[in-house]
């Protein structure tokens, strides 16, 4: 299905450069072109839009994923610490005796 929708877009494109082939002139400050077809012009706006935009955001996306990488990393470790200090013997809780020296009080 994937490589399907790749064909449409693919022959969606090929179409638009064929019927839009008309020469235009491009002028930037100082520099200019003529006669370049307007379906490489559009399509170079195109692209370097995508990849304004793509690059941003494929860069935000690789720095989340290792940061959950990392936090990952971190709560396996949390959570072997954690089975570690239960699997151990209990703590013993202090008793009365303990407390205050001698149970029960004057005895």
């Amino acid at each position: 299905m994937k490589y399907a929708l790749i064909a449409v877009v693919v022959a969606a494109i090929t179409v638009f450069a064929v019927q839009n082939n008309t020469p235009t002139s491009i002028r930037f400050f100082v520099w200019n072109a003529s006669e370049v077809p307007l379906a490489a012009l559009i399509l170079g706006s195109m692209t370097l839009g995508i990849v304004l935009v793509g690059v941003p955001l494929g860069l935000g996306r690789w720095w989340l994923r290792s940061r959950v990488r990392s936090l990952e990393a971190r709560l396996g470790a949390a959570e072997k610490r954690l089975a570690e200090r239960s699997a151990g013997p209990p703590p013993s809780s202090p008793t009365r005796e303990d407390a205050r020296g001698e149970w029960p009080p004057g005895a």
